[in-house]
């Protein structure tokens, strides 16, 4: 043993491994380190920094670490700091801010004005695009439209893609392409150049491409760099890098392809396949021992990323203890899995160790509802006060305030064309301007603005309605609101004609109606939508060691905690039906649950519901060996119970008729709705109750007809 590796472990209590002692010394030349989940790679990383400083006798500020995120940076520096207390700094940083820096440099002396972070005399990039949107569509964007559209700016940025192909390019929704467009041309003829962050990578790299004489600088300014999370990396930011080490070629790539999950912001993962193909000479080792998980949950999520072909072969082992199986949970609704929860997390006697994880931020509203009430302490890693502000979520609250104060005309103008009426722009522009009253505002609306024969109908329809909706529950307001007022058509018009999701938005609405299930009033259900709000804001804010922790696969990449909970682990969830259709997509969707998967070190579960996500069914084949299927089975059939069914010649005899959304009459409760479905069993939503029926049992017995 060195006497670095002996003096460190003293000092430090740490001990690496052969291939981690590898990858330490291998300091000349371009390596591709390929690290596996719990391999220990930021030690690595630190432990190879400090062996150039005190073994190899290199100068601190001539190394230089680049990292994905700013929170990466700012831990590997107090890291680094703790392992070399002595040392003088390393320059760890974002590629954005180092790209900040060059492009700073190469505008010396020229007027920019950056759009993005903070609003420079009312020119900000989201403000821009806007009032750009508002111009095209003569409606404001939505939140959802706004994020998809930045993020797509960002995509053909950093995909480096030529202009003389943005006319080809497919956006997020009809005239994204447009208003990307104006919005460039926008910022090249202002007075001044305007600059935002995913500019500052393109003009980074411009200025290393034409500027030899910056480019030399920057060269000679480091003698090894080294980039972190390199498959989270984009083609712009490769080329950045390659342009800085193209003298040396002393560059150590950290990175795992089957952790790499942004692909829609850009990432490059592809581009670790082809390192050779950059660097020829390269070096490439893999650190595959985990030293966070069971083996039980080491070897299922080792077999199960297999799966994916574009990849290097890796084979993630561990020497840890087999541990717990892995639980499998087949569920038959939502409410049961919130069910199944609340009863698992009542089991525990502290939460500071324990995560749920899901892959949309709309899983955790209803589970944060729940964990308030329980009075369980909780930590939202990615936190997202959106679902409060969002413009269904406002609809709704306006329904109801109209329903409560009939006269207020200002409030129906917001939500006529969210209704069945068919308003015309110009019936909306008049009922924009009408002057408030104490009067009711439909009899005020016949009164002032010429309606069509049919509209006078359908209004005067829904003026019994919204009377009827202040003696409702919540609940049943909302599917009132859904159904008889138009609105869930409206939604789907229009999701078909912005290109929004149109399963992203029910889901709001079916969150919406279970906050409202347990009560009373529209007053208690606003009221309950303002206490989540401040409970959501509250729980991104405090961050304690007792707090249970809730975040999305994406967000919980480079954490572990003792028990997972992976829940809403469904086919149309992950994957998505966008996911199941391309094969890069699904490639991604399974290194995102593989990830999940790996957040656990002793006891993991995943949780499903309805249509079960192809995944679980992998990692059941995997866990699961047909084997040990085949000895479940009893030996010896039972004895058959001899019963007399009544016969029943329209009964259902087929188990693959009965799918969620089919009506059913049950010989015992009548007629009722299928809303859930296992391969055991199905739930069906009867007149007064709810109903959990094998079915098998349903079959035999000649239990069921189908409602046509």
């Amino acid at each position: 043993m060195s006497q670095f590796f002996e003096r460190k472990q003293q000092e430090l209590g740490v001990q690496l491994n052969k291939i981690q002692r590898k990858a330490v010394e291998r300091t000349e030349g371009p390596l591709l380190l390929l690290a596996c989940p719990g391999s220990g790679k930021t030690t690595t990383m630190i432990m190879r920094i400090g062996y150039l400083i005190e073994e190899k006798g290199v100068a601190p500020q001539r190394i230089k670490a680049i990292t994905f995120s700013k929170a990466s940076a700012v831990d590997m520096l107090e890291r680094y700091k703790r392992f070399f207390p002595r040392q003088a700094p390393v320059d760890f940083s974002t590629i954005h801010s180092l790209a900040f820096e060059i492009t700073r440099e190469y505008f010396a002396g020229s007027r920019y004005v950056m759009i993005e972070g903070s609003e420079t005399n009312g020119l900000h990039k989201k403000r821009l695009l806007r009032e750009m949107y508002q111009t095209e569509n003569d409606e404001p964007i939505t939140e959802d439209q706004l994020d998809e559209l930045t993020s797509f700016i960002s995509f053909v940025k950093n995909k480096m893609m030529p202009r003389t192909k943005w006319s080809k390019l497919e956006g997020p929704f009809p005239g994204a392409v447009e208003i990307f467009r104006t919005y460039e041309a926008f910022k090249e003829n202002y007075d001044v150049r305007l600059v935002d962050f995913d500019d500052m990578l393109t003009l980074a790299n411009e200025a290393l491409e034409r500027d030899a004489l910056l480019l030399a600088k920057y060269q000679a300014r480091w003698d090894y760099v080294m980039t972190d999370e390199s498959q989270d990396t984009s083609l712009i930011q490769h080329a950045i890098v390659e342009k800085l080490v193209a003298q040396h070629n002393n560059l150590c790539v950290v990175a795992d392809d089957d952790q790499s999950i942004y692909t829609w912001r850009a990432a490059e993962p592809t581009y670790l396949l082809k390192f050779k193909d950059v660097y020829p000479t390269a070096y490439i080792m893999k650190m595959e021992r985990n030293y966070r998980s069971s083996k039980n949950i080491v070897d299922a999520a080792n077999v199960f990323i297999k799966s994916n072909k574009k990849r290097h072969d890796k084979n993630m082992h561990t020497k840890q203890e087999e541990g717990t199986p892995i639980v499998l949970k087949k569920l038959a609704s939502e409410e049961d899995q919130l069910k199944y929860l609340r009863k698992e997390l009542q089991k525990l006697q502290s939460f500071g160790d324990v995560a749920i994880l899901y892959r949309n931020n709309s899983s955790s509203t209803l589970l944060m509802s729940e964990l308030d009430r329980l009075g369980i302490p909780f930590y939202m890693k990615d936190a997202d006060n959106r679902f409060f502000s969002h413009w269904i979520v406002e609809d709704m609250l306006n329904f109801m305030r109209f329903s409560l104060k009939p006269e207020r005309l200002d409030i129906y103008a917001k939500i006529a064309s969210k209704t069945n009426a068919y308003w015309s722009g110009s019936q909306l522009k008049l009922l924009s301007r009408m002057k408030p009253t104490d009067k009711n505002a439909f009899d005020e609306i016949n009164l002032n603005i010429t309606l069509k024969e049919y509209q006078i109908k359908i209004l005067g329809e829904q003026k019994k309605w919204f009377e009827s909706l202040k003696t409702m529950k919540p609940l049943k307001v909302i599917r009132t609101i859904r159904g008889d007022l138009g609105y869930d058509q409206m939604l789907s018009s229009r999701a078909e004609k912005f290109g929004m999701r149109m399963d992203y938005l029910a889901q709001i609405l079916v969150t919406l109606e279970q906050i409202a299930e347990p009560l009373a009033s529209m007053t208690e259900f606003a009221k309950r939508l303002k206490e989540l709000e401040q409970v959501t804001q509250q729980a991104k804010t405090e961050k304690t060691d007792d707090m249970l922790t809730l975040s999305t696969f994406h967000s919980s990449k480079g954490l572990e905690f003792d028990r997972v909970y992976m829940i809403d682990l469904v086919e149309g969830v992950i994957p998505t039906e966008e996911d199941a259709e391309q094969p890069d997509l699904l490639e991604e969707a399974r290194r995102l649950f593989y990830v999940g998967m790996t957040r656990a070190k002793n006891h993991l579960e995943l949780i499903s519901y309805g249509n079960e996500s192809r995944f679980m069914n992998e990692v059941r084949d995997i866990v699961v060996p047909v084997k040990q299927a085949v000895q479940k089975q009893p030996a010896v059939p039972s004895k058959p119970v001899n019963v007399k069914v009544p016969d029943n010649p329209n009964a259902v005899q087929k188990a693959d008729v009965l799918v969620e959304g089919v009506k059913v009459r049950h010989r015992v409760f009548g007629a009722g709705k299928i809303i859930g479905r296992d391969h055991e069993r199905i739930v069906v939503q009867f007149a007064k109750e709810r109903k959990e029926l094998m079915i098998d049992i349903c079959l035999s017995y000649k239990l069921l007809e189908l409602i046509y």
